[in-house]
């Protein structure tokens, strides 16, 4: 048994826009991602580990729930208020809207 050769680059290319017909992604998207998993193994992408951090994290967000529970007629306003009582680093209200 011979060895196979590679695609041709008409071949490639059929290959790419089957596979992004198949799975609704632009061309460039799966030659891209492609090149990365050939050139460097990388299968995911490191958008998790980008942007800003969580103000809130697991034990503000109990604490908001208990807060919430206290009074459950309190405005955003006064949510906000009584979680920064408590804690270090102060959040505004459209990240206490958000949380919730």
């Amino acid at each position: 048994m011979g060895k196979k050769s590679d695609l041709s680059n008409f071949e490639r290319g059929m290959v790419v826009s089957q596979y992004a017909q198949l799975l609704g992604f632009s061309r460039t998207t799966i030659s891209r991602v492609y090149k990365e998993w050939c050139e460097k193994g990388k299968t995911s992408s490191m958008r998790k580990s980008c942007g800003r951090k969580c103000l809130v994290d697991a034990r503000g967000q109990r604490r908001m729930g208990r807060l919430i529970q206290a009074d459950r007629r309190a405005t955003l306003t006064e949510i906000t208020t009584r979680y920064n009582r408590g804690m270090q680093q102060s959040i505004c209200e459209a990240t206490t809207r958000t949380t919730l």
